[in-house]
């Protein structure tokens, strides 16, 4: 057997890379899950009309629970980002065009792990001495799902992006399918309401809400079931076009 090129073992390295973020992504989502679960005041969401009184009872009666979900998030949440990036590496290997549209992913996509972060912190920050005023712990508890569900514009970039992305690369075998990209934007639109939620304390644009709380949550978590499968279909492809295995 021949040996392997240094372009051909660059290849292979590649894409072992890519497959391992790509199987890891499986694992993350399960742990996410369960932390979702977890957490007390997701299931069913705590309404913003809760009074003072009820938001410091509750942060009392399940300190551990949320210090245990939250510090969980912390340390799995960001593990997310690479899978994101896995989707940017991919858009690289579009038109050319599309690189500049590659790195705007990533800030969004970075951006937005982001404030993800911080909203977790305001949680933890919540639990972490429940004896304080009912009030005070009130205001970190709106920061928190204010900030967890109302910031969209870095998903809304991030979808769009993509979807710009798919729609430059117009060559004959395209990196992923066209749908895609309309798919992106359907996600985009799904996110746009979940604004609402620093205005609204009732109807379905509260944080709480059936658009702001479950339709852009569950439209995101589709969002990256579908493009699991996405990857692995353009990483086998792109193993095939190398001709290398992965």
């Amino acid at each position: 057997m021949p040996a392997l090129t240094e372009k051909e073992e660059s290849s292979i390295s590649a894409l072992r890379a890519q497959q391992v973020i790509l199987w890891s992504a499986p694992v993350l989502a399960l742990i996410l899950l369960v932390l979702f679960v977890v957490f007390p005041g997701f299931l069913p969401p705590m309404s913003p009309n809760m009074s003072a009184a009820e938001v410091g009872a509750f942060y009392r009666d399940n300190t551990s629970l949320i210090q245990f979900s939250m510090v969980g998030f912390n340390l799995f949440g960001i593990l997310i980002v690479p899978f994101f990036v896995l989707i940017m590496v991919q858009m690289q290997r579009m038109r050319s065009e599309s690189h500049i549209y590659a790195f705007s992913y990533l800030t969004a996509v970075v951006a937005g792990a982001t404030l993800f972060a911080l909203s977790n912190i305001f949680f933890a920050v919540a639990a972490f001495r429940p004896d304080r005023g009912d009030d005070l712990i009130q205001v970190l508890n709106d920061l928190a799902w204010i900030i967890f569900i109302a910031p969209i514009g870095m998903l809304v970039g991030q979808f769009v992006l993509l979807a710009l992305a798919v729609f430059a690369d117009d060559r004959r075998a395209p990196v992923f399918p066209r749908w895609v990209g309309h798919y992106a934007l359907l996600t985009a639109l799904a996110m746009v309401p979940s604004a609402g939620a620093a205005v609204f304390r009732d109807g379905p644009l509260a944080w709480d809400g059936l658009v702001s709380f479950w339709l852009r949550n569950s439209a995101f978590a589709l969002f990256v079931v579908v493009m699991f499968f996405i990857m692995r279909t353009a990483l086998q492809r792109q193993a095939e076009q190398e001709g290398v295995t992965s």
